[in-house]
């Protein structure tokens, strides 16, 4: 077997898809999702919605600011409105779906979260702590994708 052949594809396969780039476009769509999230929970709290509306907002918003974020930096590169829309699309619908499955799962997940009010420590904490959860289980998943050219792999191309 010629071993050179081998190890360029392996390194093909697994370029760009170290657990650092991996960790990084999570903590890209984290930024996106958290922001959508946290004004979604804040919004929702604070006009005293039904958790399940709470959440629904909450998911909703986080694929917003998510989807927005990417598209600044494409568009910033020069690509027209509908194609950086897709690149979006491509690059964070799966990692932005993981991360509110998380996260949400989380919020709901621990007694009282949902009902505190925005001045209790328990709405922060459980929110921050299902935060880094999403984090902590979305960025494997973001490196599967990038290792195959999937995810935020779309997205460099344009960098």
């Amino acid at each position: 077997m010629d071993h050179t052949a081998h190890r360029q594809h392996h390194a093909h396969h697994d370029s760009g898809a170290s657990w650092r780039t991996a960790a990084r476009a999570t903590l890209h769509c984290l930024t996106g999702c958290a922001i959508g999230e946290v004004l979604g929970m804040v919004i929702g709290t604070a006009a005293g919605l039904h958790n399940a509306a709470t959440v629904v907002l909450s998911i909703a918003l986080a694929f917003v600011f998510g989807y927005a974020l990417t598209m600044r930096g494409v568009l910033r590169a020069g690509v027209p409105l509908p194609r950086a829309l897709k690149v979006a699309l491509a690059a964070d619908t799966v990692s932005i779906a993981v991360m509110e499955l998380i996260d949400n799962t989380v919020m709901v997940g621990v007694p009282g979260a949902m009902d505190a009010g925005l001045p209790q420590p328990l709405f922060w904490i459980s929110l921050a702590t299902s935060l880094a959860a999403a984090f902590v289980l979305t960025t494997p998943v973001n490196r599967w994708m990038i290792s195959r050219g999937k995810g935020h792999a779309v997205v460099h191309r344009y960098h």
